[in-house]
């Protein structure tokens, strides 16, 4: 008891005194500093005493796939920020490699009776990944909101970045540069974002009478090394310009065209996805195509807070249109 009163007060920073009024309901503590103390002892894993577990509720879970990528951390601190402006405090819940799984997550805010879940980057995104955790979610009719494409039977709320805008985009850019022996470097065949993207670049190379070949198209996991090895594969087919469906994999595009030989951009274009963290810094500085985090993050918070408050909301997916960041990795076709 001793120590849950230390960690407590420390958490919230006030008096072990005041957390003990608190847990015992006694008056003298103000609304404000009440929910901060029931606050944290639902994120420091506390049961509440029995008369306050009815107060629970101003959690709200945010899971995300992984850190290392910079858009996701970046992502976190805008929908935490948006959260705490409303009352909530943001629980996140990151996967790990052979560890704690999406799903044992859900069950996980399920038990802890948060008010709602954001999912970003999860397997909601992927046709051939276990979807039973979401449809825990749904049958709770617990409010959610998924960030960016979703398969087509999960009827949630969705903030998507326009993946055909983005496609468009950067196929116009290389396009404009003169290149025509264009690849595409994309998340695994059953990843709808890239599904997406891979729809529009057939669409727009017909379109403008580029032929488009098998091997100008690999499939790959999101990383630097899955980047470098579909890269690797692109340059070997002859491909003069990379679009890629992550700036992770576009890093690891420009460390393939180094291993080959190539110059980048000047014997070798690349284009990355997100405008995350840094890519302004790299060798060279990153043309990518930005998602706009800021208003898609608040947008996600204003879905699920309208949820929360027993608001209809339609299980529509709101689209946000990316911008193209032209920066130093592409550069005209090379000279045949």
């Amino acid at each position: 008891m001793t120590r849950r009163l230390a960690e407590v007060a420390k958490k919230v920073g006030v008096s072990e005194a005041t957390v003990s009024r608190v847990l015992n309901g006694k008056p003298g503590v103000s609304e404000t500093t009440r929910e901060a103390v029931l606050t944290a002892l639902d994120v420091l894993g506390y049961e509440r005493p029995t008369q306050l577990r009815g107060d629970r509720g101003r959690l709200v879970g945010l899971v995300l796939p992984e850190l290392q990528n910079p858009i996701f951390p970046a992502f976190a601190e805008i929908v935490g920020g948006a959260l705490a402006q409303q009352g909530f405090t943001a629980v996140l819940c990151t996967r790990t490699v052979g560890g704690v799984s999406e799903s044992d997550y859900v069950d996980l805010l399920l038990h802890q009776h948060v008010s709602g879940i954001v999912f970003a980057g999860g397997q909601y995104a992927q046709g051939d990944a276990p979807h039973d955790h979401y449809e825990r979610v749904q049958e709770r009719k617990l409010p959610a909101v998924l960030v960016n494409a979703a398969v087509d039977h999960l009827s949630f709320p969705q903030v998507s970045c326009d993946d055909a805008a983005a496609a468009e985009m950067a196929l116009g850019h290389l396009l404009a540069l003169g290149h025509r022996r264009i690849g595409m470097l994309l998340g695994p065949p059953d990843h709808v974002p890239s599904q997406r993207k891979l729809q529009t670049f057939r669409a727009f190379s017909d379109a403008n009478g580029i032929e488009l070949t098998a091997d100008q198209v690999e499939h790959t996991m999101f990383s630097v090394e899955g980047g470098h090895a579909g890269a690797a594969k692109l340059i070997k087919a002859g491909v003069t310009g990379v679009i890629c469906a992550s700036d992770v994999l576009a890093l690891g595009a420009i460390r393939a065209a180094r291993r080959a030989g190539r110059r980048v951009p000047e014997d070798f274009s690349v284009i990355g996805y997100d405008d995350s963290a840094l890519m302004n810094c790299i060798d060279p500085p990153l043309t990518t195509l930005r998602q706009p985090i800021d208003p898609m993050g608040r947008a996600v918070v204003e879905l699920l807070v309208a949820q929360i408050d027993a608001a209809t909301v339609p299980a529509n997916e709101l689209l946000f249109e990316p911008e193209l960041v032209v920066r130093a990795s592409t550069a005209p076709a090379p000279r045949a």
